[in-house]
């Protein structure tokens, strides 16, 4: 079974366009994608996870 893709945290931020701070923010009020602490303290998110966390995003703005 292959691994899935896992971003770097800067990967991630570029994709969404935010900055760190306001990653935090939203992570804070529990609306970001799910974060992974790597045993090195390294944070990464799946790629299946920002995916998901996208389609959310798209449903809730087609419902508002």
């Amino acid at each position: 079974m292959a691994r899935p893709k896992m971003l770097k945290l800067p990967e991630v931020l570029e994709e969404i366009e935010i900055s760190r701070a306001a990653f935090y923010r939203m992570r804070a009020r529990g609306q970001a994608p799910t974060l992974q602490k790597l045993p090195n303290g390294q944070l990464r998110v799946s790629r299946a996870d920002l995916d998901d966390w996208w389609a959310r995003c798209e449903q809730r703005a087609s419902a508002a």
